[in-house]
């Protein structure tokens, strides 16, 4: 034991008088951090249990045939010893004897590729305050791999174990320093402090001696004698036990001494005491011990095990008198004693007994077992479940479509070897496979003859392996499916995208309608009945303004309609509207029809904007260059699928729409207002918006809210930093912010002259070599540094291609913004999303119902 134990390089320390010295602090090993197990994807643990030791590394020396004894678990890196503990505890009955002892050990190859197995702690089945053992340590703390394996002995006192724990070894497990090892072949022992314990081990034995051959002594003349002498003859064996410790003072530690002294009775059958003071039978067990032992693994809720339970609670008052009494066992008891072990040794002969009905008679046994247990560690969700033993719904389904495919190669490799009827037989299979899959996806949408057709395929298959499997064929033949799967997953990806983009910048038949019978109205009406009230407001810079930027009429209503609706005051707000002259006559008539409230509105055209021309403005001048008609429009005609979906989406009208960059001229268009709300079209409000005029901007133009994360919407995602412009004078990692709801203060704007900066990169953009398309990115560089974050509560993004908003999340926002090509007026929103839109619209309207627009 010391040659193994002790180290090169390191000289044993000389013996000496006292108490060995304290160990030295061992240094600290970082804790694993706790997995949130609800967004962290567990790891499949393999574990094999083994009753009486661990299995050896021959057992798992063949991949493939590892003991049959193996539990699947799934669990996570900061799973305890504890926690598996009570699993293996549910599958496993010697694990749920009262004193039972489970030692893991870890399996995993060596660098020459052999498995070894090294045990890592131990864990008592049933613990306590005075028994620590290794149960709090997690799989990550004990250096566990992914694709390790657990091995668990299960260790009882009927189970063969010539390593049990002696007095000095409990002691120092009492003490905190104790590992005991386990007798595992090839596995060397661990301890740091080689010589401590050696001198631990050279006096714990000689102490031992000397106790056992006394109390040897002691026995065999107590056979002999009678109930009288027993007092003497234990006084005679506490002077010997008081003498041996009175000889092991100087050498042990006063813990250690206390320990020996007062724990006798806790070691069970192998205590010396235990020998002394019970009679003994032919398997070294008390009666008592024994069935308090048996009745806890048992758990067997019988006549016989309440009278037993009784009798053991009996027999422990009894024998914690100090002058404990011999007792003989009653014939009835005896008979008792016989039939558990009947049972035992019936339970132990099935469990070696591997045939497949004693195995499913244990696995259901196990499963109904687990029913009734609240799994801790698994809360809800437990593995042992048998509805959990097949949890994909569509493992049939893809076993169906695997035999297609395997069905495809071997057609292709017998017709290349001309072997007819064999091609004929797979092909009759294949369509009876397809005609039984049809267009299932889950196993219960499947034909009910599908199993049957699965077994003649399996068949046919099998056949076709024997005579056509070659490796180097079979692979190449698979290898150009995948290729082929390949280009058809591209190609289907690229038609969805043109589909999408199309759909996105398509009009409804119905916004068209409405648009169209809203502007033939309009410039029917006279003159004088064209014009909207309160005029007065609109550059009155103590009311809240709002400025809307639109050509759908129906979208521009919700917004009206929303902030009306959810405003406090709502004749302070003021509404200005800027549509072109196509949208012009039927977002008049329309809001002529149905004015927002006590609010203020006014509707202006874009194209009327006289100082709104290329000279002045870059994007005009871009867009009616060739260059730029050709990047934008050479899509028309396109010569494949593919290159008309790269430019479609620059296609889309937003883009190159002045109304889209008008944003940029907030203080051309309204100059006399010091504070604007800019909102966009496809939003929803939800709540008063007038705290937005009180936020303190801090000296900055735009308050918008944030949308970067830990690695998505920054400004490396928008703008081309291999461009030395863009990367000497911004931050990749610079927080992004959404349009849709943005407070602008338009005396800052034109001090700090940001129309002018806007002007000065979108001249540099010209051959888009800073950015592609869009308002964002040149948003993002003309307020870089001049934003102000808002409260994300304010403004909540994504309805528009994110299906997995939380919905208090929306609820609480005072602005919901469809952003993305499913906006709520197209057949392609999300219908979770829908109602928050069209609340504000009223179905029963007559152009509405007229253009037959419903919900």
């Amino acid at each position: 034991m010391a040659e193994g134990q002790r180290r090169p390089g390191r000289q044993m320390p000389p013996p000496g008088r006292g108490p060995p010295p304290p160990p030295p602090a061992k240094p600290a090993v970082p804790r694993l951090e706790p997995v949130d197990r609800e967004k962290t994807c567990p790891l499949l643990l393999r574990v094999f249990t083994k009753v009486g030791g661990h299995h050896s590394d021959e057992d798992f020396a063949v991949r493939g045939k590892e003991p049959k004894d193996e539990v699947q678990i799934y669990t996570w890196m900061d799973a305890t010893l504890r926690e598996l503990t009570d699993l293996v505890k549910e599958v496993a009955p010697e694990a749920r004897r009262r004193d039972a002892i489970l030692s893991f050990a870890f399996v995993y190859p060596d660098k020459r590729g052999r498995f070894v197995v090294r045990e890592v702690g131990r864990t008592f089945s049933y613990p306590n305050g005075r028994r620590p053992d290794s149960g709090s340590k997690a799989l990550g703390d004990l250096s566990f791999q992914i694709g390790d394996y657990l091995d668990v002995a299960i260790l009882t006192h009927l189970s063969h174990n010539p390593r049990s724990p002696s007095v000095y070894d409990r002691a120092w497990r009492l003490r905190g320093d104790y590992h005991l090892p386990l007798p595992l072949g090839g596995v060397k022992a661990i301890g740091s402090r080689v010589h401590i314990a050696l001198l631990l081990f050279f006096f714990s034995f000689i102490a031992f001696s000397f106790l056992f051959l006394g109390r040897g002594l002691f026995t065999a003349a107590f056979l002999g004698q009678n109930e009288s002498s027993f007092a003497s003859s234990t006084q005679d064996l506490n002077w010997r036990e008081r003498l041996a410790l009175h000889h092991l003072k100087p050498i042990l530690s006063k813990e250690v001494i206390d320990v020996i002294s007062a724990s006798t009775d806790d070691l069970g059958p192998l205590s010396v005491d235990f020998f002394r003071k019970n009679n003994l039978s032919a398997s070294w067990k008390s009666v008592g011990h024994e069935t308090a032992a048996d009745n806890n693994a048992s758990a067997e809720p019988t006549e016989v095990a309440s009278k037993t339970k009784q009798e053991t609670s009996g027999i422990k008052e009894d024998t914690s008198n100090e002058d404990r009494s011999v007792f003989l066992e009653p014939p009835a008891k005896v008979a008792r004693r016989r039939l558990r072990e009947k049972r035992r040794e019936k339970r132990a002969a099935d469990l070696v007994k591997q045939d497949d009905e004693v195995t499913l008679k244990l696995e259901n046994a196990a499963i109904e077992h687990s029913k009734s247990v609240d799994s801790a560690v698994l809360g809800k969700y437990s593995i042992w479940r048998k509805e959990n033993e097949n949890e994909n719904s569509d493992s049939t389904v893809r076993l169906i479509r695997d035999q297609m495919i395997m069905a495809r190669v071997y057609v292709s490799l017998a017709r290349m070897k001309n072997k007819l009827d064999l091609v004929n037989e797979l092909q009759n299979r294949l369509k009876e496979s397809q005609r039984s899959l049809g267009e299932a996806t889950a196993d219960a949408d499947l034909h009910h003859s599908a199993p049957e057709k699965i077994k003649l395929m399996g068949q046919v298959l099998s056949k076709a392996k024997e005579q056509l499997y070659d490796c180097n064929l079979v692979t190449g033949k698979l290898r150009a499916m995948l290729q082929s799967a390949d280009e058809q997953v591209r190609s289907l990806k690229k038609q969805s995208t043109f589909l999408s983009q199309l759909a996105a910048k398509t009009i409804p038949n119905g916004l068209h309608c409405l648009a169209m019978r809203l502007t033939i109205d309009y410039y029917l009406l006279p003159l004088e009945k064209r014009k909207f009230p309160r005029s007065e407001n609109l550059e009155n810079p103590n009311l809240y303004h709002y400025a809307l930027f639109s050509d759908n009429v129906l979208a521009a209503s919700v917004v009206v309609n929303s902030t009306i609706m959810n405003a406090k005051d709502p004749e302070k707000h003021v509404f200005h509207l800027v549509t072109d002259k196509l949208n012009f006559g039927a977002m008049n008539m329309w809001f002529l029809l149905n004015p927002p409230g006590k609010g203020t509105i006014h509707v202006e055209n874009v194209d009327e904007f006289k100082w709104l021309n290329s000279s002045y403005c870059p994007v005009l001048r871009q867009l009616e260059s060739a260059a730029m008609k050709e990047y934008y429009f050479k899509a028309a005609h396109p010569a494949t699928l593919s290159a008309g979906s790269s430019n479609l989406k620059y296609r889309n009208p937003k883009y190159l729409s002045m109304l889209n960059h008008l944003r940029f001229y907030l203080p051309q268009v309204y100059p006399k207002l010091d504070k604007i709300l800019f909102l966009d079209d496809d939003i929803v409000v939800q709540k008063d918006l007038t705290g937005l005029w009180s936020v303190d901007l801090h000296g900055k133009v735009n308050g918008a809210v944030e949308t970067c994360g830990e690695s998505f919407h920054r400004f490396d995602k928008y703008l081309n930093f291999s461009n030395p412009h863009i990367a000497k004078n911004f931050d990749p990692n610079a927080c992004g912010w959404a349009y849709g709801m943005n407070i602008f203060d338009l005396k800052e704007w034109k001090k700090q002259d940001i129309t002018g900066i806007y002007h000065k990169w979108q001249n540099m953009n010209e051959d888009r070599v800073l950015w592609k398309l869009g308002t964002l990115p040149p948003g993002l560089i003309t307020f870089y540094g001049l934003t102000h974050p808002l409260e994300k509560t304010w403004h909540v993004l994504g309805l528009g291609y994110n299906p997995s908003i939380d919905r208090s999340e929306i609820e609480n926002a005072a602005v919901i913004h469809y952003n993305g090509n499913m906006k709520p007026w197209l057949e392609l929103a999300m219908t979770k999303y829908k109602p928050y839109w069209t609340k504000y619209i009223k179905y029963d309207h007559p152009y509405i119902r007229n253009c037959k627009l419903s919900e």
